[in-house]
């Protein structure tokens, strides 16, 4: 799979206050370093695709907040602008990032890759991704007949037992009875 041009490094959750921050959800491993005053990011959509204008909003301020960032944005003067934001994609271009560990993978490459039980059994392939309270899940469509549908598994330490990007391979150990 190619790495697209513009990887999504994070998503506007709401609006915060009067001033026009926005309270971001990160979705990067370097989040002081993204999200630092006078750096630029992309608009995204709220499917996570460039904006057809590829504006630049231009980060004013960021600092901690619960369990991401509130961001100042030049472009975003008020309330009434940041609400305009709430749930649209924030994009860096793909050559501005580092690749990614051995270990890594962008959140993008998940989708359509095959998910594996540690016995070899096909669980199905990731056909789409939600932000959860719990975290990050993967919505995967079943492989066997007499299993169809979906089955929700969360991407975390205890159910992803590993992730084989050049064979596009997740291999998960979910929770007892899960896929029964």
């Amino acid at each position: 799979m190619t790495t697209p041009e513009f990887i999504i490094v994070g998503r506007v959750r709401k609006a915060h206050g009067i001033r026009g921050e926005v309270v971001v959800e990160v979705i990067t491993d370097a989040p002081d370093a993204i999200f630092a005053a006078g750096r630029r990011v992309y608009a995204g959509t709220a499917t996570g695709d460039i904006a057809p204008a590829r504006q630049e909003l231009h980060v004013r301020s960021a600092r901690d907040f619960n369990e991401g960032l509130l961001v100042g944005f030049t472009e975003v003067p008020d309330r009434n602008a940041a609400e305009l934001w709430r749930g649209r994609y924030l994009l860096l271009p793909a050559v501005e990032l580092p690749a990614p560990e051995d270990d890594e993978v962008y959140v993008h490459d998940l989708v359509g890759m095959r998910v594996d039980l540690p016995s070899g059994e096909v669980v199905g392939i990731v056909e789409q991704l939600y932000d959860l309270p719990q975290g990050l899940a993967l919505d995967v469509r079943r492989a066997e007949p007499r299993a169809p549908g979906t089955v929700i598994l969360l991407y975390d330490s205890t159910t992803v037992a590993s992730v084989d990007k050049e064979k596009r391979v997740i291999v998960v150990t979910p929770p007892d009875g899960l896929l029964e």
